[in-house]
């Protein structure tokens, strides 16, 4: 299984996690595979040391792949996640009441997003 945090608004427009898992098939020399997901674009990006961007719904569904630091989500409910570099968020919270991103260390931070089809 190849885990994913998953970031979505409930009925009630607060942001929840949800982990979540894809089944890997077994490939021969290559390793273990998922399923082929669709996808619509990939995003690459750099923050500055001092991100901190208060609340806020992603812009569209998309994965989050951290590469080089590490962020705290905090949804509106209070609870805290810290995610390192390596692992993998499901950004689903395009509405509702939304999300607080921090960076975890004071250094710029690269990511990836890959966008995911309406």
């Amino acid at each position: 299984m190849f885990p994913v945090t998953r970031v979505y608004s409930d009925s009630n427009g607060d942001t929840r996690f949800e982990d979540i898992a894809f089944p890997l098939k077994e490939a021969g020399d290559i390793g273990k595979l998922s399923e082929a997901l669709p996808v619509k674009s990939i995003i690459f990006r750099e923050v500055e040391a001092s991100y901190d961007y208060n609340f806020h719904n992603a812009p569209q569904k998309q994965y989050l792949i951290l590469i080089d630091g590490g962020i705290e989500i905090e949804t509106t409910l209070g609870e805290k996640r810290r995610f390192q570099p390596g692992e993998v968020l499901l950004l689903e919270d395009t509405e509702g009441k939304g999300h607080r991103t921090r960076n975890l260390e004071p250094k710029a931070r690269k990511s990836v997003f890959i966008t995911l089809p309406d």
